[in-house]
């Protein structure tokens, strides 16, 4: 694996985290060099047949080093944790606008799938000054999404959605690998993500025959699946509107309340009896075994494009 990935600074993000790490460091070695000299000096100090003053401290200079070093060491902790945490905090805030891309981890590559359709294997190409958003599940077992020259790194679980924001800051070709020990061939999950201008990029997705719209492949398989015949503007069940639904509040039998997210879509199709919206029975069959990951991730993209759309389908 090419070094530079991990040494290259691809996001503001890898430069709060560098900064952070050589703190660390700093830190750690000037600890370890006052280690040194204290056991140093205090060997030869000492040592055997000296004549250094021996006998226990004054009560007052023992209870006084004890509360001090006590008390520096609580500071800088504290200041440290407050420094990382502030900064990994600010890389999870959701950016207004993100470009939206759906990966798949599979054993034992990454199958991602561009706004517009493009499909890519073990590749992602990204804008540069974008914010990007990845949403991420399994088809297996347990993968982990990591992304050294931004110094970011996502779990990726099976049977669930989860996200990775970034916004790149240099254009280039960086190292993507699989940080969780995935199977046999894990050391051979690896890609790698390609940063480019936003000119280049816009060109790049434009091209043509290059794949159909994820929300476009989406109504297919909601109409493959029949979902049209509870959900459809002609149908005759009693079925949620699922018009506008994304990113709205839902409200639940029993009072609950819960933001339309992937999540929850995504939980409604495989697990339908368990978050009911109010006023509808709990009739719809569960599609887990029937929809893939890869419809799974169609069905969620016609169903948030229904939101823009404003029209029942």
């Amino acid at each position: 694996m090419n070094m530079s990935s991990f040494i290259a600074q691809a996001s503001d993000h890898a430069a709060r985290v560098d900064r952070i790490f050589i703190l660390l460091v700093a830190i750690s070695g000037a600890i370890i060099l006052l280690v040194l000299i204290l056991v140093t000096t205090f060997a030869v100090r000492y040592r055997r047949g000296s004549n250094a003053r021996r006998g226990r401290l004054p009560g007052w200079m023992q209870r006084e080093l004890e509360i001090g070093w006590t008390a520096a060491t609580l500071f800088v902790f504290l200041f440290l944790f407050w420094w990382a945490a502030s900064s990994q905090l600010s890389a999870l805030a959701p950016a207004p606008g993100a470009l939206e891309i759906h990966v798949e981890a599979k054993q034992w590559m990454w199958k991602a799938q561009q706004p517009n359709g493009i499909r890519e294997i073990n590749e992602l190409h990204v804008p540069e000054g974008k914010p990007v958003r990845l949403v991420m599940t399994s088809q297996d077992v347990i993968h982990s999404m990591f992304l050294p020259s931004l110094r970011i790194k996502q779990d990726v679980l099976p049977g669930r959605t989860v996200d990775l924001w970034f916004t790149a800051k240099k254009t280039g070709t960086f190292a993507l690998m699989c940080a969780e020990f995935c199977g046999t061939e894990h050391s051979r999950m690896t890609g790698r993500i390609v940063i480019m201008p936003q000119a280049e990029y816009a060109r790049w997705s434009a091209a043509p025959g290059q794949g159909d719209d994820l929300a476009r492949l989406g109504g297919d398989v909601f109409r493959k699946l029949g979902c049209s015949g509870c959900h459809g503007a002609n149908a005759s069940v009693h079925a949620p509107d699922l018009s506008g639904l994304f990113g709205r509040i839902v409200m639940l039998d029993g009072g609950r309340q819960v933001v339309a997210d992937e999540a929850y879509i995504s939980d409604s199709i495989l697990m339908p009896a368990r978050d009911v919206a109010a006023g509808y029975q709990a009739i719809m069959p569960s599609y887990r075994g029937v929809a893939s990951e890869d419809d799974l991730v169609k069905l969620v993209a016609y169903i948030k494009s229904l939101s823009s759309q404003g029209a029942r389908h």
